[in-house]
């Protein structure tokens, strides 16, 4: 019988192993050296350093004392003047009509007739909607018909009393039947004046059947259709009127402005303005009225201005910005609000030499607006300040007056191009 093999011991097994592990080593190597260069030629490639061209060092520039990075600094000047300053106030206000009405019925009855279109502008009196009047048109002819009987029942009442009087003359009548005879007259005329009344109201209820807009303005949704059965207890009406034409818009103001917008009413109108997003003028109307007593809550006061808004423009509900004009300062110095710096000692701005040079001027500002600032001292009118390039400059800098960039004359601009990484020259344009 042949000898079986017997096997490995561990020690031996891991010998066998081991020039297995050494033979994966020079694949990772080579691995590394390949991921190594290929990362070497991208950099190459698209210009990283330590392959990246060397930037030319910036020479000095020569000439005169200029502005933090040498040389004259180009600005644009203007120069100050005096002008009339309107002093105004601006604020959030909501769009308010001057009538909003919930047309309602004011009998039962079912809705026959919607005579109006949504959307529609009616007038003081269009018809708006019916309900359906036979019933009241039957009660109307009865309390008619009972008047003509109780007249003629006075009537009859007036003849026997003339009868009596003469009767009573001859004595062919008591004074007893005379007066009895008064006392039915009496009661006949009241008996027609109660029958005139519930005439009245029966009118009254056949005419609340036609359902009338009660001013002029604009209908909105319907809120109830034709051949519902209507209630004079509804809540929701048939259909909401607004008025448009004019309108007004409520605004608050903090109540130190009081004294201001009290002065301004004084003087007579005060001009509001409803203004657009982009500061434009939608709508200028007047200040009609403020509020009695200054919210305790917010520190605010509300106030009323109204619009003639023949253009619909004004729309109720509406948020929109208003500016209110309380009064104009006259013939003050002014200078762009675009010229004013500030710094640790207050408000400054540069000023044009005659020598080119800047000076800065220390300002004492007065009122300031959008675009422009009352100067009250430290410039004098004709002096040219700087509204373009301040951030460059520093007390006695250089500086070159350029003309204001002109506007677009529609040819296309010039096309620029990129350098390349590599340095081998320009890119081409992007389409």
């Amino acid at each position: 019988m042949p000898d079986t093999p017997l096997p490995p011991t561990t020690h031996e097994t891991a010998t066998l192993a081991r020039p297995r592990r050494r033979r994966r080593w020079p694949w990772l190597a080579l691995l590394v050296l390949l991921l190594a260069g290929g990362a070497g030629g991208a950099a190459y490639w698209l210009g990283w350093w330590p392959f990246a061209p060397k930037q030319e060092e910036a020479q000095p520039v020569r000439g005169g004392r200029g502005g933090r990075f040498g040389g004259p600094v180009p600005v644009t000047v203007v120069a100050a003047a005096r002008t009339d300053i309107p002093i105004t106030l601006d604020a959030l206000g909501t769009v308010q009509p001057l009538a909003t009405i919930t047309a309602r019925a004011q009998v039962d009855g079912i809705l026959v007739e919607v005579a109006y279109t949504e959307g529609q502008e009616v007038k003081r009196g269009d018809v708006l909607a019916r309900i359906d009047p036979r019933t009241y048109q039957a009660a109307l002819a009865q309390a008619q018909a009972k008047q003509a009987q109780d007249q003629a029942l006075l009537a009859n009442a007036r003849v026997d009393l003339a009868r009596y009087t003469e009767l009573l003359r001859s004595n062919g009548a008591s004074r007893q039947q005379l007066d009895t005879q008064r006392a039915l007259v009496a009661q006949y005329e009241a008996l027609v004046q109660a029958d005139q009344a519930a005439v009245d109201s029966a009118r009254t209820q056949l005419d609340f059947t036609t359902i009338r807009s009660p001013v002029d303005g604009r209908v909105g949704l319907r809120l109830v259709d034709q051949g519902n059965l209507v209630h004079g207890s509804d809540a929701t009406g048939i259909v909401v009127v607004t008025q448009l034409r004019p309108i007004t818009v409520v605004f608050t103001l903090p109540q130190q402005r009081l004294g201001a917008v009290l002065d301004a009413l004084g003087r007579g109108a005060v001009v509001v303005q409803a203004l657009e997003q982009d500061g434009s003028v939608r709508a200028e109307g007047a200040l009609l009225t403020l509020d009695n007593q200054v919210d305790q809550t917010t520190g605010t006061i509300k106030l009323k201005a109204q619009f003639a808004n023949d253009d619909a423009r004004l729309w109720p509900g509406a948020f929109i910005n208003v500016r209110m004009r309380v009064a104009t300062l006259r013939q003050a110095l002014t200078i762009p609000l675009v010229a004013v710096q500030r710094g640790p000692d207050g408000a400054f701005a540069f000023v044009l030499k005659e020598d080119n040079t800047v000076e800065q001027r220390p300002l004492q500002l007065g009122v300031l607006t959008a675009t422009e600032a009352a100067v009250r001292g430290g410039l004098q009118p004709g002096e040219r300040v700087v509204t373009s390039g301040a951030l460059r400059l520093t007390p006695g800098a250089q500086v070159v007056v350029s003309q204001p960039a002109a506007p677009a004359t529609g040819e296309a601009p010039p096309e620029r191009r990129r350098p390349r990484p590599d340095g081998a020259g320009p890119r081409r344009p992007q389409p």
